[in-house]
This record gives structure tokens, sequence and C-alpha cells, in this order.
């Protein structure tokens, strides 16, 4: 099954080749690629001069069904096509309709002979269409059903990747992966961090780097999370002990919990590491579900550096003490400490 990334982008391709479906459903829980299909048929389908009599936008808490179908019916005024964008369509789908029939029903009728000049866009977000139902087949067969999920963390160098290269930019995978820890799998705020970089680099430099993003995205040079990983990785007792004092000093920005959960995931990765029986860069790249290899130096070096037993206690170790942070544990101490606490277990 194609990735939400690798559809959308199937998508776009045949929009920008001036390509239009009758109807778009775009359903999901991952906003970013719902708004930008739905950004580039509103920016891109009529012409400026076209929108204001054949471009309409109507809200599913706010119109019914039928409303919707009988101005998809209608032929646009001046111009070869007309745009009905239809947001918060979830909303308009659990509406039964006055004129009797389901919301499901009357666009399944509608789609039999859809308005070829009509171009009727759902943006459906936070959920998406039951596929047992008639009406995923149908939207199916007569136009573009795109379901929006979630990206994961694994995903983000991939998504950063791609929008580089429609750039014509490039990254280290230290950039990338700062990138992916500082700003997370928020597709929106990171398509924004991104665009905010790509505006700020000089004119006729083409690679982002890591000390151009920690002045342009605001993370911090000496204690983002990412130097916090990679001092224990490399066991660089110095510098992680002095981002663990940083992070406990500043408990609002660096709570304990947060800190646990950017470093629970390479042990836990690490551990697996050990079991690969091909211990080249692509076999443990492999065993880990790597897209590419740019990130296995990470586990590379930390498979020097600690021991598959070593790896298995600190993993257990992490948990207690996240545990212990969320007062699981009465007598344990949940105040300044825990963290620095933690790290010298893990570092000795």
């Amino acid at each position: 099954m194609a990735t939400s990334g690798t559809a959308y982008r199937q998508v776009m391709k045949e929009l920008e080749k001036g390509t239009y479906c009758p109807v778009y459903y775009l359903m999901g829980d991952e906003p970013f690629f719902i708004d930008s299909i739905a950004d580039y048929i509103r920016e891109h389908a009529l012409p400026e001069e076209a929108r204001d009599f054949n471009q309409i936008v109507l809200y599913g808490n706010e119109t019914t069904m039928n409303e919707v179908i009988q101005r998809a019916r209608a032929y646009p005024m001046g111009s070869d096509r007309q745009v009905i964008i239809v947001k918060e369509a979830q909303h308009l789908m659990k509406k039964d309709s006055e004129l009797g029939g389901s919301p499901s029903d009357i666009l399944s009728a509608y789609l039999t002979q859809p308005q070829p000049s009509t171009v009727l866009v759902f943006c459906h977000k936070n959920g998406s269409l039951d596929r047992r139902k008639k009406i995923v087949a149908v939207i199916e067969k007569n136009g573009v059903l795109f379901e929006s999920k979630k990206v994961k963390d694994d995903a983000l160098p991939e998504f950063i990747g791609e929008f580089l290269n429609e750039h014509g930019l490039k990254m280290s995978p230290k950039a990338i992966s700062m990138m992916s820890e500082s700003v997370g799998a928020d597709l929106c705020r990171m398509n924004g961090e991104l665009e905010k970089l790509v505006t700020a680099l000089p004119e006729g430099v083409k690679e982002v780097t890591p000390e151009f993003i920690e002045e342009h995205v605001g993370i911090s040079k000496d204690y983002n999370i990412f130097e916090f990983r990679d001092a224990i990785i490399n066991k660089n007792v110095l510098k992680a002990n002095k981002i663990a004092a940083y992070y406990e000093s500043n408990p609002k920005t660096y709570p304990i919990q947060l800190v646990t959960a950017a470093i629970f995931p390479f042990f836990a990765n690490l551990m697996l590491a050990f079991y690969a029986p091909d211990k080249t860069d692509r076999g443990i790249a492999d065993q880990l579900d790597l897209k590419s290899t740019w990130g296995v130096r990470d586990y590379t070096t930390g498979m020097r550096n600690y021991t598959a037993s070593q790896t298995m206690q600190i993993i257990s170790t992490i948990r207690k003490y996240d545990a212990k942070s969320k007062g699981l544990d009465a007598t344990a101490n949940t105040g300044e400490g825990l963290l620095k606490e933690l790290l010298y277990i893990i570092l000795h």
C-alpha cells in the first residue's frame, strides 16, 4: 500500500499537469496533505479573474449534501470550470438530508453522472470514511479518494529530503536529524520551518547547515536534544552532564519525560542492531527498517560504546526513571537530580 507521501505526490503530479477529476475526497488525520491538495486546486484550477463567480468554499457544519450537489450541477459563469471546496466535510457526512437519503447516497447518485465542468473537493479531517461503504468504491471509480495518514517519526527524513529536492537544496544527515527531532511529526509546522529556511538562505547557497538551522529555527546550539543524545551515544560524559544540568534548571522547557522519550528509541533500536545477522550498514538499516543507511552511523558507534547486556539494562533503567518522574514510585525522588541519576547509570 502506498504511503500518504507517495499517494500525495501522485495526486500532485496529475494536478501539475492540469488534469482535474470531478471529485476529490481528501480524508484522514494528517491535515498537511489535505490542505496542500485543496490549496493547489484553489490556486491553480481557475485563473484569478474567474474565481469570484466560479470558486465556492462551503463548510460542512453550515450546509447539506443536497446544497453541495445543487451547486455542483450548476454551470460555470464565463469559464470552462467551477471549483467547489467543502471544508469540515466530516460534519457534512453525518447529516441526514431534509429531502431524504443519506449524504453518501446523494453523493453516490451525483457521481454516477457528475457535472464535467465542476471540480468538487471534500476536506474530511480527523477521521476517514468507512472503506466498507459503497460510497468509497464510487469515489475511487469516478474521482480521487485520498487518505492522509500521520507520518511516523522515521519517515520525517524522507519528507525533508523530498522538500529539499524540490528546492534544489541539500542537508547533511545531522542537519536532517536536528530538524526531525526539534520540530517533530507535525508536517504543517515542519513545512513552515523548511519554508522559513529556504527564504532566509542566501542567494546561491545550496546546503542548509546545522549552524543555519540553529540560527533560524531557534534550536539551541549547545542544549538541543539531538546534541544530548549524540553525547550519550559517544559517551561524552562532560558534554552530556552539562546538557543534563541545563535541562534540570529549565524543567518547563525540558521536562525529564521529554528527554527520556527522546533517548529511549535509540537504545531500543540499538538492541535490535545487536541482533542484525548482517552487520554492514545496509544490513543494520534493514534490521531497523530504515529507508536509507544515513542513520546507521549512530548505531555502529553505539555498538562500540555499549554492549548488548548494557543496552538491555539501560532500556530497563530509562523505563524505571520515566515511571519515577510520573510519580509511580511514591518513595522516589521526582524532583531535581533525577535526570542526572539516570545519566550516570547510562554512562557508567
